[in-house]
C-alpha cells in the first residue's frame, strides 16, 4: 500500500495522572522539544498524512505543536481512551480530504522513539481489511494499524477500554509484525521514564 493511503493518528488527549501534577505532553526532552512535539515530529517523518487528537480545551502552542499541525479536538476525552478513539476515528471518517485513505495508524503521544524503519515497514504492509501490530521481544507495541473496514468498530468504543476487544473479535484480520525496535514499547508514564531512550540503541 502506498504510504499516502495511511493516516497517522497521534492520540494525545489523555490526562496522564501517573505523571504527576504537570502536563506530561509538555515535558521537555533533552533537545528542548516537548514530549508531544517529539512524538508528532517522528510520526510526521514517516506519514505524509497525519492528525493529532487533543482535548477540546487544549492550547496547541503550549503543547509545543506547530501552528500548522492538523488537529482533531475531542469533546469526549474525559470519558476515557475508548471514547477518545471513537470520536477521533469518526472525525477521520467524515474528513473528505481522507476519502482515499485505507488505514489508520494509531500512535500514542508519549512514544517518540519508534524507529522510522518500523513505521515505514508497517505502512507498506497495511491494507484496508487488516489489523497490524508490531511485536518486540514477545510483547505487542505501537502503532496499531487498522484497515478502514475496521473503522466502524473503532467508532463504537466507549469508556476507558481501548481496542483490545476489536482485535480479539477480528482475529482473522490480525497480523503481528516482529521488529527489533524497543521504541515500539517505550512510553512515558512517570518523569523518570524520560531517560528511557538512553537504553534503546543497544536493544534495538
Amino acid at each position: 500500500m502506498s504510504s499516502s493511503n495511511v493516516v497517522a493518528l497521534v492520540m494525545a488527549a489523555g490526562y496522564s495522572r501517573r505523571f504527576g501534577e504537570s502536563d506530561k505532553r509538555c515535558a521537555p526532552l533533552v533537545d528542548g522539544r516537548s514530549l508531544l512535539a517529539a512524538s508528532v515530529a517522528n510520526a510526521e517523518q514517516a506519514f505524509p498524512l497525519l492528525r493529532v487528537a487533543i482535548r477540546d480545551e487544549d492550547d496547541a502552542t503550549l503543547l509545543g505543536l506547530a501552528d500548522n499541525t492538523p488537529l482533531i479536538r475531542l469533546h469526549q476525552a474525559h470519558l476515557g481512551l475508548g471514547a477518545s478513539l471513537a470520536e477521533a476515528v469518526a472525525a477521520l471518517s467524515q474528513d473528505a480530504r481522507l476519502n482515499r485513505v485505507e488505514a489508520v495508524a494509531i500512535l500514542l503521544g508519549d512514544m517518540p522513539w519508534i524507529q522510522q524503519e518500523t513505521l515505514l515497514s508497517l505502512q507498506q504492509l497495511a491494507t484496508h481489511s487488516t489489523i497490524l501490530r508490531p511485536w518486540y521481544k514477545g510483547k505487542p507495541g505501537h502503532p496499531v494499524i487498522f484497515g478502514r473496514t475496521l473503522w466502524p468498530a473503532l467508532e463504537t468504543l466507549s469508556g476507558h477500554s481501548g481496542a483490545k476487544d476489536i482485535i480479539r473479535n477480528n482475529a482473522s484480520h490480525y497480523h503481528e509484525y516482529h521488529v527489533q525496535d524497543a521504541g515500539t514499547l517505550t512510553d512515558i508514564d512517570i518523569p523518570a521514564d524520560l531517560a528511557a531512550p538512553n537504553a534503546i540503541p543497544d536493544e534495538a
